[in-house]
């Protein structure tokens, strides 16, 4: 699975049935996260959480 790669690259590959139980399940899904998602995904750990967002934000730059 896409997400699942793409989270193993940040090393957080543990949050990757978390994000495909709430519909994460590709990358232009995942480049709509925000807060309230991480919340909801169960992404508490705050270093955890801004990996995710940079990961996001380089996603949407290569749209770009």
């Amino acid at each position: 699975n896409i997400v699942y790669e793409w989270l193993k690259t940040l090393q957080l590959p543990q949050y990757a049935e978390s994000f495909v139980d709430n519909g994460y399940d590709d990358l232009e899904v995942c480049k709509q996260i925000g807060d309230p998602d991480l919340d909801a995904i169960g992404v508490a750990v705050p270093h955890h959480r801004r990996r995710i967002h940079e990961a996001v934000r380089r996603l949407k730059e290569a749209d770009e």
